[in-house]
């Protein structure tokens, strides 16, 4: 009967260390890998992390010349999620990514609107001062797009600074972050890690 008693506290004991390892510890979990070019390896599994949201901005509500006329699902990492609870800033590591769904039609049994048809592109950003130390706010943009093969890139270069940063950089509401279009990020900065903001009652 001591001996199960002490494997029980033992297995509890290596599980609050690690635990607190993986709490205390942001900077050092990664969810990207850069390759001997410095180019991002295309992420994976990233569907299980924490989705963010889906904006559109469709050509017929932009004179038919949308810069972005796709849907764009956003995910962020889990423990950079964990830690924007926590302190309201974007750690070290931080990767979003954008997975584009074009639009497939404008009419449904429930009415006319904008509904996502099928998989076309995929993007990432990065906040990484040990990768991109010279770009604004250490981060970078990419994208596994390949428009005429149909599929994704294996890895992703950088995109020049002016292509991306600057937008961010003069519009973006939280550290080149766009926070403002995003309620779930807006929910969650900073509230605690005694906070679940999806089960609270306000709305």
């Amino acid at each position: 009967m001591k001996t199960i008693k002490l494997v029980i506290l033992s297995v509890f004991a290596m599980t609050m260390v690690t635990s607190c390892n993986q709490e205390g510890n942001y900077e050092k979990v990664s969810y990207f890998t850069m390759d001997a070019n410095g180019e991002l390896v295309r992420p994976t599994d990233f569907r299980s992390w924490v989705y963010v949201g889906t904006p559109l901005t469709p050509n017929d509500m932009n004179n038919g010349k949308a810069a972005f006329p796709e849907f764009h699902n956003v995910y962020i990492d889990p423990m950079s999620y964990t830690h924007y609870k926590k302190t309201g800033t974007w750690r070290e590591g931080t990767i979003l990514i954008k997975e584009l769904v074009s639009v497939g039609g404008k009419i449904a049994a429930s009415g006319n609107g904008y509904f996502m048809g099928d998989f076309i592109g995929l993007e990432a950003t990065i906040k990484s001062k040990e990768h991109f130390p010279n770009e604004p706010g250490n981060w970078a943009y990419f994208s596994f797009t390949n428009p005429k093969s149909g599929t994704l890139a294996n890895t992703g270069k950088a995109f020049a600074t002016a292509q991306c940063n600057s937008c961010h950089d003069s519009s973006a509401g939280d550290d080149f972050v766009f926070t403002q279009h995003y309620p779930v990020l807006r929910a969650a900065k900073n509230v605690g890690m005694d906070v679940v903001p999806e089960n609270t009652s306000k709305r």
